[in-house]
């Protein structure tokens, strides 16, 4: 009786919802390439990698930053899809290339001629989206220094401002205490000038340089002779100079302010700079130069000039020790005495020192 009576009852019937399906992911495929990038670029900024965007064409770069302002949300799947499709396209790239005639530049920079490289940065200097400034900033200082000296005073000041600092700072130095005051004022005058001024001066400046024929002497001529001089004796140097007197008055003279001696140290070697000398040149070599020097004025004077530069104690030593070297062979004297110039020398070239121009001297 009880199992007819349960087959009798009817169960209830609740209505259950109908929970909709989730969509399925967009396909990757029909998002355009654009797009995709634009995935890519977000993920790749969410992870904080490091994305060099800027080096991409302007117009690439504004349709990117466009597609980016005009997506929304993306589901999860579509994200992977788009990664696995770009991974897969990144692993079957064999070779990349820089783009752009100014990466290829870089990249053959040592294996082109001089002639075909200028002919080719003269076509990158006319291009619309290239800033000259930036080839400019990374010539090295004797590059530049023409320009300053040939340019007017206003060009300068604009070359200095657009230069790093330290760099322009050196080339300042390196100018005619009038020029460089001149210039250092044209520079508080320069905050009005317009951009496009600023880049046309650069591309002149730029083609300038680049048609700059090679040079089969990285120095000048005048630089070249002075240098062989400065380590010849005094009579070879004497008897040079006089037949340059005769041949060319004019270069001999130059000849002259380029020639850096035992002689010239007083006034041309800063006295804060002198303990320099005894780190980079041994003490027996330096007893010998100052000891040589004694019976010849003009060394007498640069001797002395080291002397009392020097700590009380550290001339006193070396005083002591000439004093026990007794008379000293001429030769020997101009031997250890080239070796001290020598050393100021690679402490100049070092950036160490700044040896003086004599027209300075009288500022001390």
């Amino acid at each position: 009786m009880a199992s007819q009576a349960l087959a009798q009852i009817k169960p209830v019937q609740v209505a259950v919802p109908v929970v909709p399906a989730r969509p399925a992911p967009r396909a990757a495929t029909a998002l355009s390439r654009r797009q995709k990038a634009a995935i890519i670029v977000r993920l790749m900024l969410a992870e904080g990698s490091p994305l060099p965007i800027s080096a991409l064409p302007d117009a690439m770069q504004a349709d990117l930053a466009q597609q980016i302002g005009q997506m929304r949300l993306v589901d999860r799947g579509t994200v992977e899809q788009v990664v696995a499709e770009f991974l897969d396209e990144l692993e079957q790239v064999g070779l990349s290339f820089p783009g752009g005639l100014e990466g290829a530049l870089t990249l053959m920079d040592g294996h082109l001629s001089s002639a075909t490289a200028s002919r080719l940065r003269r076509m990158v200097g006319i291009r619309p989206d290239m800033d000259p400034w930036d080839r400019i900033a990374a010539l090295p200082p004797e590059a530049l220094r023409p320009v300053l000296d040939e340019e007017s005073t206003e060009v300068a000041a604009i070359l200095l401002s657009k230069l790093p600092v330290q760099k322009a700072a050196a080339l300042l130095g390196k100018l005619a205490g009038d020029k460089a005051r001149r210039v250092a004022f044209a520079m508080s005058r320069t905050a009005q000038v317009d951009p496009a001024t600023v880049r046309r001066i650069g591309i002149a400046l730029l083609t300038q340089l680049d048609s700059t024929p090679p040079r089969a002497f990285e120095t000048g001529p005048v630089e070249r002779v002075g240098a062989i001089l400065n380590i010849s004796p005094e009579l070879t140097r004497e008897d040079v100079l006089r037949g340059l007197d005769e041949a060319d008055q004019d270069f001999a003279e130059q000849v002259r302010k380029a020639i850096f001696t035992f002689v010239h140290i007083p006034a041309r070697l800063g006295p804060r700079d002198v303990p320099k000398i005894t780190r980079a040149v041994d003490q027996p070599t330096l007893v010998t130069a100052l000891a040589g020097a004694q019976s010849v004025p003009d060394r007498a004077a640069a001797a002395e000039f080291i002397l009392a530069n020097l700590s009380q104690r550290m001339a006193q030593t070396l005083r002591e020790e000439m004093g026990e070297r007794g008379r000293i062979k001429e030769k020997e004297a101009e031997a250890a005495q080239t070796s001290v110039i020598n050393a100021i020398r690679d402490l100049e070239a070092a950036g160490e020192l700044t040896l003086l121009r004599e027209e300075e001297e009288d500022d001390g």
